[in-house]
């Protein structure tokens, strides 16, 4: 029985380099994101959904099997602004689809970090983070490689140092330190 986490794999790749940024949005190469899910295994497979009609709005879906395991995404179909787009055109669902495809293979851990916190609705600032939390996350920053991805995690999310962060940001950059 293999008992090789797959997903803990993925998600150690650091895909910062193959990123770009829009409107203070983070995106994965979708070519990018493909070949590195093949060279790991070449047996992956996707499959988009049929588009679903929201009103005026479309949302599109793909679900993404590797390592035997199905993952499936939804995505409606956006502008530059992330704001949905009334009866969008095959190119805009084109894109919409290779962007959903993206998330679908994220779900498997290559990239997911860029997705950290976007469902989180605007409000109120979070407290910043305490002092407890900000001396687990020191103390847990012995290791070289530990200190590499805390690092990693305060550049993807733009952050300076770990006083920046809330105690939300610092509580998750724990847990998953701890994985």
């Amino acid at each position: 029985m293999n008992t090789e986490n797959h997903f803990a794999a993925l998600a150690a790749v650091n895909v910062n380099d193959k990123t770009e940024k829009k409107n203070g949005l983070t995106y994965l190469s979708w070519a990018w994101a493909v070949d590195q899910l093949l060279k790991r295994d070449p047996g992956a497979s996707w499959v988009f959904g049929e588009p679903v009609r929201w009103n005026e709005t479309v949302m599109v879906s793909c679900t993404v099997t590797a390592f035997v395991k199905p993952m499936t995404a939804h995505l409606p179909v956006m502008d530059h602004r992330n704001k949905a787009i009334p009866n969008p055109d095959a190119f805009q669902a084109n894109v919409a689809m290779q962007r959903c495809l993206v998330k679908a293979i994220a779900l498997h851990g290559l990239g997911l970090y860029i997705y950290a916190g976007e469902d989180l609705p605007e409000g109120e600032p979070e407290p910043k983070i305490s002092e407890q939390t900000r001396a687990k996350l020191a103390e847990l920053a012995t290791t070289k490689e530990i200190a590499a991805k805390i690092d990693l995690a305060l550049e993807k999310k733009g952050r300076n140092s770990l006083d920046d962060l809330t105690e939300d940001e610092g509580q998750k950059l724990i847990a998953w330190l701890n994985r």
